[in-house]
């Protein structure tokens, strides 16, 4: 794919629609396309948080271990953003996502997403955002596991 292509695709993301394209430019050329297979890990809790990931096509699975296997905490698509809370919090990854089917992501080292959040606030605002609805979804699914115990 082309940088012009790469530019194009991250466009297409709400997160990044403000972002003027020579910025765009400069991420899309400091960033790596991955693909995984289904059930390849992007990465394994414990470890560290080196990047983020921006899912373009596909879907990843968010599972922690729990008492009788693996917990999935969520199901992310397309221009979905993870792996961000290892690096916001600087600490290892908190859970396991794995592919859940063939899935192109856009990798995005620790030191460039930290650089992005400081130049472009409303990235940030957005990824807060977004970080709050996954905890109030996390919270509205742990109530109703406790209800139903």
């Amino acid at each position: 794919m082309t940088l012009d292509n790469e530019v194009m695709s991250l466009r297409q993301v709400p997160l990044f629609r403000e972002v003027e394209p020579s910025r765009l430019k400069l991420l899309a050329f400091t960033s790596e396309r991955v693909h995984f297979e289904a059930g390849q890990a992007f990465f394994a809790r414990g470890e560290a948080a080196d990047a983020a990931y921006l899912i373009l096509e596909g879907s990843a699975a968010v599972s922690i271990d729990g008492p009788f296997g693996p917990v999935r905490l969520a199901l992310l698509g397309p221009n979905a953003l993870v792996g961000e809370m290892g690096i916001l919090a600087d600490q290892p990854r908190s859970a396991t996502v794995t592919a859940d089917t063939a899935t192109t992501a856009l990798r995005i080292d620790r030191d460039v997403f930290i650089e992005l959040l400081a130049q472009f606030p409303q990235i940030g605002i957005a990824v807060m955002r977004e970080l709050a609805l996954r905890l109030e979804q996390t919270n509205q699914r742990l109530a109703e596991r406790v209800g139903n115990a």
